[in-house]
């Protein structure tokens, strides 16, 4: 494997890093964000919340501009993105709450629509038999971003200690990897398949050789590229909702949801509060959270060296073995602590950090390590763009629902109920793993269509799903 291909993919995987960075970072901000602006229990719950209202919004419109104007150029949007919100957060007046809600904004459009391009981007410089590290590498990005977040949020409180002005500097740190993901994107080229899907074989002949380690590796893979543009009638008249499309885009909608229904991001969120709520004091709770994170890339590293060999759907399988197991056992551990008994009062917060161990590496393992691989693997070289956006848009919404309602549950009803419920969701998910999930290790990018058993429709032919009369 080139050197080349190493460095598109670090490169591409490093919008992962400001992606989880900027995901975790709000969770050391948000009680002087507070403080400092005078808002409303729900005032604050908006405002963190409006990051993700962005990545909504950046999951569904970036498949398309990255399909348009090519992956490597909203690489670049994206990297200007995570610049602006930064500086924009770090900066915002505290008499307008509004302008630093607008920052947050733009940087949930960046993480957003990196989750939909970084992944696209690496499948499409990867060598098959590589493949799943290679777009793995974006995953772990994504979660060393959340332990540096956390780490940095302590260094700065530890530096800083209740300073007015410790949230700008926990927002403003994102500033040093937005710029040297801007620094580092002239260095990698666009990718092949685009350029040959626009019509530029010319410049896909000479980046597919520079990415390739041999001559025929090169011709073999342009003879692919080429076929399945041929077979699909071109890229831009590719229709996407067909029934001939349905089972990618089943499967696409399935991960996603299947991936927050366990709990993942209101647990990220709100690790702190949960281990509050199980008898842990503050100080406890945030270095537990700590620990929360390094268990994350550690798990993360682990199934990176195995996902090209074990493969995406035997990981899946063990992941959600785990998260029944760590689930099952905290949500008991909360109802025991809920029920007023205190006779292990003194480790009950203990038990939920093990609890939780055991659910961030179950979901690392599997979940986390397989999503992104999976979705930019599935759907043909016409619409994977469009593919990615769906899964990514799929996964943000469920993020959001998932956020806001995990307070009120463990309000309401208690931390037992609140992992009951994402109990109950993980055995489906085991179900559908066993039962519907297909392995996608090793298979070059333009069988994948075949493998599956999809059939493309362009635009001009009679949709199957069209309603009648239309």
């Amino acid at each position: 494997m080139k050197a080349l291909v190493i460095r598109s993919a670090v490169v591409a995987a490093t919008g992962g890093l400001i992606f989880g960075f900027d995901t975790a970072v709000i969770s050391g901000a948000e009680k002087q964000i507070q403080e400092q602006f005078y808002l409303s229990d729900p005032a604050l719950g908006f405002t963190v919340t409006t990051a993700l209202i962005g990545t909504i919004v950046g999951a569904l419109v970036t498949g398309r501009l990255a399909d348009v104007f090519g992956r490597k150029k909203v690489l670049y949007a994206i990297g200007v993105l995570y610049v602006v919100s930064a500086i924009g957060c770090a900066l915002a007046p505290t008499s307008s709450v509004e302008i630093l809600q607008a920052f947050r904004f733009l940087g949930g459009l960046g993480i957003g629509a990196s989750s939909v391009c970084a992944p696209i981007y690496t499948a499409e410089i990867a060598p098959p038999k590589f493949r799943g590290r290679l777009v793995g590498l974006v995953q772990f990005n994504i979660v060393l971003g959340i332990l540096v977040a956390y780490a940095s949020n302590a260094v700065i409180r530890t530096i800083l200690g209740d300073d007015a002005n410790a949230w700008r500097w926990m927002l403003g740190v994102m500033l040093v990897p937005a710029v040297l993901f801007l620094v580092m994107l002239p260095t990698v080229p666009e990718t092949p398949r685009w350029l040959a899907g626009h019509g530029d074989l010319t410049a896909a002949r000479a980046t597919s050789e520079r990415l390739c380690s041999t001559t025929a590796e090169a011709d073999a893979q342009m003879a692919e590229i080429e076929e399945s543009l041929a077979a699909e009638q071109g890229q831009a008249r590719t229709r996407f909702y067909t029934r001939g499309h349905r089972k990618v885009i089943l499967l696409a909608v399935a991960i996603a949801f299947f991936n927050q229904m366990s709990g993942i991001n209101a647990i990220l969120y709100y690790a702190p509060r949960v281990m509050q709520d199980a008898g842990a004091s503050t100080n406890a709770a945030y270095l537990m959270s700590v620990a929360v994170g390094v268990m994350n890339l550690i798990a993360t590293m682990a199934a990176l060296t195995v996902i090209d060999r074990l493969g995406r759907r035997r990981l899946m399988l063990i992941g959600s073995v785990g998260y029944l197991i760590s689930l099952g056992f905290m949500a008991a551990v909360m109802f025991y602590y809920e029920s007023g008994d205190r006779s292990f009062d003194s480790t009950s917060s203990i038990l939920v950090l093990l609890g939780l161990m055991v659910f961030i590496a179950s979901h690392a393992f599997g979940q986390g390590a397989v999503i992104w691989v999976f979705l930019s693997e599935i759907f043909p070289n016409s619409i994977r763009g469009r593919g990615q956006a769906l899964g990514s848009l799929t996964h943000w919404v469920w993020a959001a629902i998932t956020s806001f309602a995990f307070p009120p549950i463990i309000g309401a009803f208690g931390g037992g109920v609140a992992f009951s419920i994402f109990f109950g969701f993980m055995v489906l998910q085991l179900l559908w793993v066993i039962k519907v999930m297909p392995e996608t290790k090793g298979i070059p990018l333009e069988e994948m269509a075949e493998r599956l058993g999809l059939e493309t429709e362009t635009v001009g032919a009679t949709d199957p799903l069209a309603p009648k009369g239309h």
